[in-house]
This record gives structure tokens, sequence and C-alpha cells, in this order.
């Protein structure tokens, strides 16, 4: 089975959620927010969407009144920097979930790679 890398947030919450993976990318989530000092706590009862919120949310707070802590996470979740760079970042709302998608993604993998390798 190879990776398919999810074209939305959606898309990619539902696959984690048919892998069984779901409670894995929360832990994943948890633990690089952590590290990177920005203490965050999904309860393991988060729905996707709720999670998908909230995360969008807490990167538009970082963006806003803590950039060098967000530049801290994406390093530390080792969101590629040139994909960042290709975001718009006219609309701080719209920047904020494509970001937020990006994470997701790159903990998505993370998580997918560890439960089949």
């Amino acid at each position: 089975m190879s990776f398919i890398t999810p074209l939305n947030t959606d898309m990619l919450l539902d696959e984690a959620s048919k892998e069984e993976l779901y409670l894995k990318l929360i832990e994943q989530i948890n633990k690089d927010f952590n590290l990177a000092n920005e203490g965050i706590d999904f309860p393991m009862s988060t729905t996707p969407e709720e999670l998908k919120i909230q995360l969008y949310e807490k990167i538009y707070r970082m963006i806003q009144f803590k950039f060098s802590e967000y530049l801290n996470l994406l390093y530390i979740v080792d969101v590629p920097e040139d994909q960042v760079k290709k975001l718009d970042g006219s609309d701080l709302q719209e920047l904020s979930k494509q970001v937020a998608f990006l994470i997701l993604k790159r903990e998505w993998m993370k998580v997918w790679f560890r439960s089949k390798y």
C-alpha cells in the first residue's frame, strides 16, 4: 500500500479515520505542538470537525500574535518551506486554513509511515 497525499483537510481526516489512525494523528499533533512550546492538548474525544476548526484558530492566533513561535512550529513539524512560500498571505484566515492543512498533511505522513513500516 502506498501513501496517497490527501487533497484537502476533510479528505485527510476521513482517511485517518478509515485507517484507524485518527487518535495517533491527534497524539502526533499534541506532541509536536508541545515540542514547539505551544501547548495544545486535543483530547482523544475531539471530533475531526472540532480538530480542524481549533487547529485553524490556533494557527491564526499564532500568525497574528506569536509569529516566531509559529515559525518554530513549522520547523518542528517539518513543513516544507517551499510549500509555505507558495501560499497567498493576503487573507490571514485563508492562510491559516492552508497552513493548518500543511501541518496536518505532514503529521499524517509521519503517523501513516510509522504505522506501515
